[in-house]
């Protein structure tokens, strides 16, 4: 695999997102969004000014969830089937690069547009709410990483999507289905096969970590808490035997994810006899 070839191919991904108006729309929301949940957490509380970081981080926590597996499934979701339903991928790999090139291109590029928008979204709000009562930077750092995981896991998804359809309507069609699964269905089944079958706190651990999105929250409450004791017998469970190293397995189930993902988008792009 050539770098060259795949950082150019990034470049040009990188650039097409610059240019889309999703982009702009999510920094400029997330940071609206940010300022918001502070002056109204504050207000709760019977204050005038911004609010203090706890209460607009832990608020921040729950939009995340909705919000960042959204964009990042949209953005995989129509990398490869756009390009592939205007003609542009054809053209792409009628010159002298391979499969996996191009595909690797397309991922950092597009992985590149997220990051950037994330870090600029959490830069913006970082400034609205230092002009507040202020919070812990580390935390508020953690909580970055743990966004950028998470966007970078389901753009890993969509990208799996995006190989899979041959036009981008469908593409982002299977994308939200996969979206509710599992922003909402997974969470109903859990609670669903809580109540029948009654499952230890380990086996209820591994139940939601298999889900990328708490896997994400349950690393924020802990960066935020330093403690999974809110989750009551399940968080208790998780500190005791995993301690210290908690932030790190959880980002590693991240990782995995992404890692999987894009794994698998690529062996299917690759093998696939028609574009």
């Amino acid at each position: 695999m050539n770098p060259s070839v795949v950082w150019t191919i990034a470049r040009r991904e990188l650039r097409e997102a610059l240019r889309h108006k999703w982009m702009w729309a999510y920094v400029v929301g997330f940071a609206g969004l940010a300022t918001a949940l502070s002056g109204t957490s504050l207000a709760a509380a019977g204050y005038a000014g911004l609010g203090g970081f706890g209460r607009t981080a832990a608020s921040l926590v729950n939009a995340l969830l909705l919000f960042v597996p959204l964009l990042g499934l949209s953005i995989g979701a129509g990398s490869v089937a756009g390009d592939r339903e205007r003609g542009t991928l054809l053209y792409v790999l009628s010159q002298p690069v391979s499969r996996g090139e191009v595909l690797a291109g397309k991922a950092v590029g597009a992985g590149l547009a997220l990051m950037l928008a994330v870090v600029l979204g959490f830069a913006l709000a970082a400034a609205a709410l230092a002009l507040g009562a202020g919070g812990d930077p580390g935390a508020f750092l953690a909580l970055t990483a743990y966004t950028l995981l998470l966007g970078w896991a389901m753009l890993g998804v969509g990208f799996v999507v995006s190989v899979s359809s041959k036009r981008s309507a469908s593409a982002f069609g299977v994308g939200l289905l996969i979206w509710l699964g599992f922003v909402f269905l997974s969470d109903l089944g859990v609670i669903g096969a809580t109540l029948a079958f009654k499952p230890t706190p380990a086996m209820l651990l591994a139940a939601l970590v298999a889900n990328p999105l708490q896997a994400f929250k349950l690393g924020a409450i802990f960066s935020l808490q330093s403690s999974l004791d809110v989750l009551g017998a399940v968080g208790q469970y998780a500190t005791r035997q995993i301690g210290a190293s908690l932030p790190f397995a959880l980002a590693g189930l991240l990782v995995a994810w992404a890692a999987g993902a894009f794994g698998t988008a690529y062996v299917l792009f690759t093998r696939r006899s028609d574009l």
